[in-house]
């Protein structure tokens, strides 16, 4: 998307040659300036590359957290769809478990 707008790159910019004219611009002026617009621009691409990246990062998050969500939102139905839970439906698993754990199953 943003890599079909940019034209320049720091190489095209350095390799630009004008034409001399008999009143033109000095040479090296235009050199100086063109260096800082090198640097810069070196400066702006590093930027983006850094935001691609991190954009990446937030979207790879934003998925984890939307399967997350899915996943909560469906034990939710499902505890909202067993009934109540009592203290004693606990105690029951937790008996019935440490049965399974300790080996006295029935």
């Amino acid at each position: 998307m943003l890599d079909e707008k940019i034209i320049l790159t720091p190489q095209n910019i350095l390799e630009k040659e004008f034409k001399i004219d008999t009143r033109g611009y000095r040479p090296q002026e235009v050199d100086k300036y063109l260096d800082i617009i090198i640097k810069d621009y070196k400066g702006f691409l590093s930027v983006i590359e850094k935001l691609k990246m991190e954009n990446k990062e937030l979207e790879d998050e934003i998925l984890r957290l939307k399967h997350e969500l899915r996943t909560l939102n469906s034990n939710v139905e499902i505890i909202k769809g067993s009934g109540k839970v009592t203290n004693v439906d606990i105690l029951r698993r937790l008996s019935h478990l440490e049965k399974i754990v300790y080996g006295e199953e029935e």
